[in-house]
């Protein structure tokens, strides 16, 4: 089973207390892992005014930081009466992906936590929101919370991807069962599993079943060898069958409405990407973070930070 022992919770600028931190802090009890807390604080003003005079703005700029070291070590110090592990930091640097993705490959996390926030599709027209990005580029799993109605998840969904190739997704749906049973098992949670069939439209990630043009005999084959696919794995993570879910059609409005109706507190799933043309696998992940209807766990396979 997988052992989380390193958390990083990715805190706001603005000294709020988030339901990330009731999430992080839920899980580091239950896992046991250190907690760390990093928040990256920028001020324009003052660091246009530094040129000017910089002793000046130096001196300033550490007496507004010193305000949120203290802000954030008093949230750290009421978790430690809790017998927790945590340490906090804050840097003079803006909530850029660069600066976190720097961040988080020095600090070596085994799950990175951040608040998350609807965005407007018009406004996603325009730019990438940083989540949508840190969902592609951050190298470990990354846990983006909606709310903390359940700090501790009482109800955690796993929603796997049988339609590509094992060798593309590198073991992804393992990961994701691995991960959603630690979570569970640590959090005393019920885990259900979730596997969509797209029956009701053509792919176009690379290398996916074809389904739209399919013979119904090789349909069926196919539908046959998912199914067993399916019950292997949950078998292998002791999931009860009135825990397992078969559905058709389109994988990000089944995962979304599925776990909106029944309540789940995190959805688990997983993403791929790769160079090139066929550059992602797994673009789910982005659609339901879209209109994410609970707070969201993605999994990413296995690799070396660099």
């Amino acid at each position: 089973m997988l052992k989380l022992k390193r958390i990083l919770l990715i805190a706001p600028r603005e000294m709020t207390h988030t339901p990330a931190f009731e999430r992080a802090h839920a899980l580091a009890c239950a896992t046991g892992a250190l907690l760390h807390i990093i928040a990256f604080d920028y001020v324009r003003a003052l660091a246009v005014a530094g040129l000017l005079d910089h002793d000046a703005m130096a001196q300033a700029r550490e007496g507004y930081l010193q305000v949120h070291r203290h802000w954030l070590e008093q949230q750290a110090r009421f978790y430690r009466c809790g017998g927790l592990q945590v340490s906090t930091e804050v840097v003079w640097a803006k909530s850029s992906l660069t600066n976190l993705l720097e961040y988080v490959s020095d600090f070596h996390p085994d799950l990175v936590i951040k608040d998350t926030h609807y965005v407007p599709a018009l406004d996603r027209a325009f730019h990438r929101p940083l989540d949508w990005r840190l969902l592609r580029e951050c190298p470990t799993h990354l846990h983006l919370v909606t709310s903390a109605k359940n700090p501790k998840p009482l109800k955690i969904l796993a929603a796997i991807d049988l339609s590509h190739l094992e060798d593309l997704t590198q073991g992804l749906n393992d990961r994701i069962l691995d991960l959603a049973s630690t979570l569970a098992a640590t959090c005393g949670a019920s885990l259900h599993l979730l596997n969509v069939c797209h029956w009701s439209e053509i792919s176009e990630a690379p290398m996916s079943v074809p389904t739209g043009t399919l013979g119904e005999s090789l349909r069926d084959a196919i539908e046959d060898a998912q199914q067993e696919a399916f019950d292997v794995l949950a078998e292998r993570y002791c999931i009860k069958s009135t825990r397992r879910h078969s559905l058709t059609g389109v994988p990000h409005k089944v995962i979304g409405l599925f776990a909106q109706q029944n309540a789940f507190d995190i959805v688990v799933l997983g993403t791929v990407y790769h160079h090139g043309p066929d550059r992602f696998i797994g673009d789910t992940a982005e659609s339901v973070l879209n209109r994410a209807p609970c707070s969201l766990m993605i999994v990413k396979p296995l690799r070396s930070f660099g």
